[in-house]
């Protein structure tokens, strides 16, 4: 009886931990980046730590990405991403995402141009301040969030 009781509790367990609410089961989100960039990981990470279920594509340019997923030239990074049909450029924080994601605008997607210092995956001990901007089909973007220097 008790090897039993045993084997039924190591089932529960097992159970558990394939469901647990830590695992990624949020939107999937395609990040093209290339090998070298760990900037671009740490910024995964936090998406994963938000509740992103997300896919790298490590690439040798992401040039060819930003023209695929219609980034205006002037709001480049170091990454481009996809999740649910919207662009994502750059150190977005992921509650921007959620935002866009939970708001729907008619938009190609959100930017973060450059590589900001206190974005997420580009954290340091001050941050400067930095906008996430929405942009629109015709390249226009306007502030969707701003955030402080710290």
């Amino acid at each position: 009886m008790k090897r039993r009781n045993a084997l039924a509790a190591i089932a529960s367990l097992t159970l558990l931990a394939i469901s647990s609410p830590s695992q990624s089961s949020g939107p999937l989100v395609t990040v093209f980046k290339t090998p070298t960039c760990g900037c671009c990981g740490k910024w995964v990470e936090h998406l994963r730590a938000n509740g992103f279920s997300v896919k790298v594509q490590e690439v040798n340019d992401t040039a060819g990405y930003e023209r695929q997923y219609r980034v205006p030239r002037t709001l480049v990074s170091c990454h481009t991403a996809v999740v649910n049909g919207y662009t994502i450029e750059g150190h977005v924080p992921a509650a921007d995402i959620k935002r866009l994601l939970n708001e729907k605008p008619k938009a190609v997607g959100l930017a973060v141009p450059g590589m900001p210092v206190g974005s997420p995956g580009m954290e340091a001990a001050h941050s400067e301040a930095f906008s996430v901007l929405i942009f629109d089909e015709s390249g226009h973007g306007s502030v969707f969030a701003r955030y402080p220097a710290r």
